[in-house]
């Protein structure tokens, strides 16, 4: 990656981070949304601008992707499915 960083590139994967490294689960779907508009407004404007950003267009496919997953994860936490102890008997 360039030592110059645009604003708009070092804001995403800032609430990105901040995002994946939320350990709150109150604040966490705050956090994923958060996240995901910025990722979206980012990836619309390097299509507008077009020109070379390959590398960036995958890193913020990449974090749509795992932003997609956390939220699946945390919408299956929040479910109870997996509070509930799981119990196997072998007769």
């Amino acid at each position: 990656m360039d030592v110059l960083v645009s604003k708009s590139e070092s804001n995403w994967r800032d609430l990105y981070r901040a995002a994946i490294l939320e350990l709150d689960p109150a604040q966490l779907p705050h956090r994923i949304t958060d996240a995901e508009s910025v990722l979206i407004a980012r990836a619309r404007e390097l299509f507008n601008q077009g020109g070379d950003n390959g590398e960036e267009t995958e890193d913020l496919d990449d974090a749509m992707y795992a932003l997609h997953a956390l939220r699946s994860v945390l919408k299956y936490n929040s479910s109870g499915i997996v509070d509930k102890p799981h119990h196997m008997k072998v007769a």
